[in-house]
This record gives C-alpha cells, sequence and structure tokens, in this order.
C-alpha cells in the first residue's frame, strides 16, 4: 500500500484517499466507536449525512431504534463496538460501490482482528453480503448466523435487518429484535440480566 494511501493508528484511520468520490463526498473520515475489547462489535454500511457530521456511527433516528433494541435485549451500547464497512459518507447517501467496499476491507478486517469479539452483528443487506462474501436476502436471512474467518479466528455472524427499515416498516420491528436476541444469546446476556455489563464476559 503506498504510504499516501491511508494511515491506521491503532483502530483509527487517521488518513485515507483511496476513494477519489468518497474524499469529495465526506467532511471527515467516521471511525468506530466503543471499547477496544468488547464482546460485540457492530458492522453497519456506511456513514449517512448526521454520521459524517458528528463522527459517530449510528446517531439520529435509526441509531436511537438501534440503541433501544440493545436495551431490550439486554445490552448496553457503551459496552460494544460500532463501526462500518465504509468509514466515509458516499454521496447522496448512496450504497458504497463494491471498489469501495474492498478498499475499506482490511481497515475493517485490523479493526475486528484486534478487538476480537466474541459475536458479529452485521446490520443490513451490504455489510451482511460484504462480510460474507455473498448475497444476503436480508429479510429473510435475519437472525441466522453464519461465520467469518479472519486469519486463524472465526466469528460468528449475526445477519440483521437494519434498525432504518423500522422506521418505514413496523414488521421489521420484530426481525430487528430477534437478530439482537440471537446475538446477545451468543454473549450470555437476556433481557432479564440488565445489570451484568458486557465488560464482566
Amino acid at each position: 500500500m503506498p504510504p499516501a494511501d491511508g494511515t491506521m493508528e491503532d483502530l483509527t484511520v487517521v488518513e485515507c484517499t483511496r476513494c477519489p468520490a468518497l474524499v469529495d463526498s465526506r467532511s471527515r473520515i467516521v471511525n468506530g466507536v466503543g471499547p477496544r475489547d468488547a464482546e460485540l462489535v457492530i458492522v453497519g454500511e456506511a456513514p449517512g449525512e448526521q454520521e459524517d457530521r458528528t463522527g459517530e456511527p449510528f446517531v439520529g433516528r435509526s441509531g436511537s431504534v438501534l440503541t433501544d433494541a440493545l436495551h431490550a435485549a439486554g445490552i448496553d451500547r457503551e459496552d460494544i463496538r460500532i463501526t462500518n464497512a465504509v468509514r466515509c459518507r458516499p454521496p447522496d447517501n448512496r450504497n458504497p460501490h463494491s471498489n469501495e467496499l474492498a478498499r475499506c476491507r482490511d481497515w475493517l478486517e485490523a479493526e475486528l482482528s484486534a478487538i476480537d469479539p466474541a459475536v458479529i452483528l452485521a446490520v443490513g443487506k451490504v455489510p451482511a453480503s460484504h462480510l460474507l462474501d455473498r448475497d444476503v436476502a436480508v429479510t429473510a436471512e435475519a437472525g441466522t448466523v453464519e461465520r467469518l474467518t479472519l486469519g486463524d479466528r472465526r466469528y460468528p455472524v449475526v445477519i440483521c435487518v437494519h434498525p432504518a427499515a423500522v422506521l418505514y416498516d413496523r414488521s421489521q420491528e420484530e426481525r430487528l429484535a430477534d437478530a439482537i436476541e440471537t446475538a446477545a444469546h451468543h454473549l450470555g446476556v437476556s433481557p432479564d440480566d440488565r445489570q451484568r455489563s458486557l465488560g464482566d464476559f
């Protein structure tokens, strides 16, 4: 990788010029947030307008839906890591192109390998398909668990609908809840055990 191509310090990408369209569209690189020893990592698609403005993934209305669903499953958002498959906002909030996902892949893999989570929640069709390297029918497959191999480690990946889907179709709420409960089950967390911190696992 050429030195000007990008720089990652610990879990933070501090410079990247791999995708000219995204460099022009973004106001900042939006890195993951949350503890570096998190047992659960949520992987979304890409920053939207509000994420680009605040520098944090999953804020705004969809972030509130996600936070509420996590809480209902006994998971505190502060105990988990939230990141995206692509760290820069695509123009007009379009889906990231396959080459943009590919160029950002090593940043994501470095982050996941460093954190070494117990489970990964892939939120939405794009990150699920990208992580699993196949076309995922996210509505039909929500709540199912597959495996991602990184180096010598294999991670359970729970497929999940995007919380924004709930804002437009309330019937997706149950699918979102079921997927998050599946992730919670892998962590040994239950809704009746809200006082336990994921940091204790």
